[in-house]
């Protein structure tokens, strides 16, 4: 069975993110993942993790917030300027928390011009943190649209175009399910790259089960038999309290 994390930008949203760790932590997680930690003072995040003795396994970034601003921007030509500054200030935060991954979003892009701007990007930010894992991760478009990076074959030319030994793939079984319709069909073909995995239901990206369209018990039983080591982290939309839905976890599907 996987190591399974807590995705704090959705679950526990009972409480204010710092108490998060907390309720994570008393359920029974032992890493977590934040999307987008920055508005929140960086020596009481690392007090959160640290007091409740958790793994921070991935961020995302930039930007800075998730509320207001664009979802990415490292696809966007001509940003580059603004990555770059956005960027350093995501690399203080990995200084102090040090999260195991750091996710960089594309944004809303397309053409070739967002291609080699994503490719220019990643390999410049691949040299500024040669020690810190980075990753990609695509995103579908029903969800996000206009999101430049959509598509797993899409992620693997970027990947072998930026040749780079620390970016590499976030796999999303949710997303691999809408973007492909076959999200064990999509590990066989790009699992291999893949160093972090987030889940949901494909039904309403709510709590995993065994008999929804993703077949979890399926796909986690592959999972071990690759030898697969990283973490897999819970990063769905609870049906009601986190607590009461956490099922899937206390008893392992």
């Amino acid at each position: 069975m996987p190591r399974f994390a807590a995705n704090l930008s959705m679950l526990f949203r009972e409480v204010p993110l710092l108490e998060r760790f907390g309720a994570a932590r008393q359920a029974g997680f032992k890493a977590v993942e934040v999307l987008f930690p920055y508005d929140e003072p960086g020596n009481q995040v690392l007090n959160a993790i640290d007091i409740n003795k958790l793994h921070l396994c991935l961020i995302n970034g930039p930007p800075p917030n998730y509320a207001g601003g664009a979802r990415g921007f490292a696809a966007l030509p001509g940003g580059e300027a603004r990555f770059e500054h956005d960027f350093k200030r995501v690399l203080r935060y990995a200084d102090l928390l040090k999260p195991q991954h750091i996710h960089i979003m594309a944004g809303v892009a397309s053409g070739p011009e967002a291609h080699a701007a994503f490719v220019r990007n990643l390999r410049w930010a691949a040299a500024q943190a040669p020690g810190q894992s980075l990753t990609i991760e695509p995103i579908n478009p029903l969800d996000m649209p206009g999101y430049f990076l959509n598509d797993f074959d899409q992620a693997a030319e970027i990947l072998d175009k930026v040749d780079a030994p620390n970016v590499n793939l976030q796999f999303d079984a949710y997303h691999a399910h809408r973007i492909t319709g076959d999200t064990l069909a999509a590990w066989d073909k790009h699992g291999a790259r893949a160093v972090h995995i987030q889940m949901a239901r494909a039904e309403g990206r709510h709590e995993p089960d065994a008999t929804g369209a993703i077949d979890y018990p399926a796909f986690f039983a592959r999972l071990d038999a690759d030898g697969y080591d990283g973490w897999v982290s819970a990063e769905y939309i609870p049906e009601g309290l986190t607590e009461e839905g956490l099922g899937w976890f206390t008893s392992g599907l």
